[in-house]
C-alpha cells in the first residue's frame, strides 16, 4: 500500500493542529481542515482558528477549508467531501503531501471510509424539510432508523444532525475507494486531567481575547441568535448570555462543562473508528520526532 494522505485527529485542546503543522513543515505538506465550524468566516475565537499555529520557522504552512463560507449559509457533508477532494487533488498535483487535520468525527470518517454521497440528498429542498424540527425531534427520527447508534458527538449541533439523518434515510454506503485514498492516521492523545486543564485555560484566554465581542459582532452583522445557537458550544452559550438567559458565571460553567463532554465524545468517535478496523497510531503532542519516524518508514522517505 502506498499512502497518499496523513490524517491527524484528536479531541479538542490536545494540540493536533500545531502537531500536524510541524509534520507538514518536515514533509512538504499542506493542511486540509476537518472542522465543521472553521469553514465559517467571522467565527474565529469560538471555533479555535489559531492562525499562529500555521507559522513555523518563519514560514506559513498553507491550509484549506477554513474561512470559505458566510455564517448565514449552510454547509453539509456533501460539500465537505467535494471541497476535500478538490483540495486533495490540488495539493497532490503540486507534489505536496495532504494532511487532513481536525476533530469532527463525521467529516474524517466520511473520507477514511469514503462515503458514497449523492448531491440530491443534500440539496436545499431536502435540508429545508428538517429545519423546523427541534434537535430532540431530529434525534428521535435518527434513532428510529439507526437503533444501534453509539456515537452522539455529531448530533448535538442541528446542522450535523440533519447530515446524519439524510445519510441514514438514504442508506448511503460507507466503503473504501482503494484506488484513491490511503491514509496513515495519527491520533494525538493526552491524559484526561491534562485535557480538562487545557480546555479551561484556553477558554479563559479566548474570553480575554474577545470571544463575547465576536458573538456580538456576528449578531450586529445580521446573524440571528437562533442561527448562532445552532453552532453549539461557544456560540450557543454566549448567545444565551447576551440574550439574558444565563448570567456570566452560569454561562462560563455550562460552556466549560459542555466542552469537556464534547472532548470525551470525540474520543468515543475515534475508538469506534478503531473498532471498525481503522488503524490509528497514537502519540502525545511532545512526540513529534516519533511521529516523523513513523511517516518516514511508512512513506519510504
Amino acid at each position: 500500500m502506498q499512502f497518499n494522505l496523513i490524517t491527524v485527529l484528536g479531541p479538542t485542546a490536545v494540540g493536533k493542529t500545531r502537531f500536524a503543522v510541524q509534520l507538514a513543515e518536515k514533509f512538504s505538506g499542506e493542511i486540509i481542515s476537518a472542522d465543521s465550524r472553521q469553514v465559517y468566516k467571522q467565527m474565529d475565537l469560538g471555533t479555535g482558528k489559531d492562525y499562529d499555529d500555521y507559522l513555523i520557522s518563519g514560514n506559513k504552512i498553507p491550509y484549506h477549508l477554513i474561512d470559505i463560507i458566510e455564517p448565514k449559509d449552510e454547509y453539509n457533508l456533501f460539500q465537505f467531501k467535494n471541497d476535500f477532494s478538490n483540495a486533495f487533488n490540488k495539493i497532490s498535483g503540486r507534489g505536496k503531501l495532504p494532511f487532513l487535520v481536525g476533530g469532527t468525527g463525521l467529516y474524517i470518517h466520511s473520507i477514511l471510509k469514503n462515503y458514497k454521497l449523492n448531491k440530491s440528498h443534500f440539496d436545499k429542498l431536502v435540508i429545508s424539510k428538517y429545519e423546523n424540527y427541534t434537535i430532540e425531534e431530529l434525534k428521535v427520527k435518527l434513532l428510529k432508523i439507526k437503533t444501534n447508534l453509539h456515537n452522539t458527538t455529531d448530533i448535538l449541533i442541528k446542522e450535523r444532525l440533519i447530515n446524519a439523518l439524510i445519510i441514514a434515510e438514504n442508506e448511503i454506503v460507507e466503503s473504501i475507494d482503494t484506488s484513491k485514498i490511503f491514509s496513515l492516521t495519527i491520533g494525538i492523545k493526552a491524559d484526561r486531567n491534562i485535557v480538562k486543564k487545557r480546555i479551561t485555560a484556553r477558554l479563559k484566554e479566548r474570553f480575554k481575547n474577545g470571544m463575547i465581542e465576536e458573538v456580538e459582532t456576528l449578531i450586529k452583522n445580521g446573524i440571528t441568535p437562533e442561527r448562532l445557537k445552532l453552532f453549539g458550544l461557544e456560540y450557543k452559550f454566549i448567545t444565551m448570555y447576551l440574550s439574558g438567559e444565563l448570567n456570566y458565571n452560569d454561562m462560563f460553567q455550562k460552556l466549560n462543562s459542555a466542552i469537556h463532554k464534547f472532548a470525551k465524545r470525540q474520543m468515543t468517535w475515534f475508538r469506534k473508528m478503531e473498532r471498525e478496523g481503522i488503524k490509528i497510531f497514537w502519540f502525545e503532542n511532545s512526540e513529534i520526532n516519533s511521529a516523523a519516524t513513523l511517516i518516514k518508514a511508512k512513506f519510504n522517505f
